[in-house]
């Protein structure tokens, strides 16, 4: 495969640093609202979840960049090429 169909490892950076803080906040809070006795029982399945749901967000945004840049490799189309109607 060509180089112009590849994805940028700089925007899939950027994407990830630009929601890493929620993951974090999702997390900080997930273990903040366990009980005393019962963080990790209490925050595990919470923390899963969030990490589950960047990971499918960053997976979606990578399949996305794909598609973006291998529909900007195709050349604009020119309109019908076909016969013309008659009138």
């Amino acid at each position: 495969m060509d180089g112009t169909r590849q994805i940028s490892v700089e925007t899939m950076t950027k994407y990830l640093q630009e929601h890493v803080p929620e993951l974090a906040a999702k997390i900080v809070a997930a273990i903040n609202a366990a009980p005393d006795g019962a963080w990790i029982a209490a925050s595990e399945e919470p923390v899963r979840d969030a990490g589950r749901d960047f990971l499918r967000a960053a997976f979606q945004a990578a399949l996305q960049q794909k598609v973006d840049t291998a529909e900007a490799a195709f050349p604009p189309s020119t309109g019908f090429q076909g016969p013309e109607k008659a009138e």
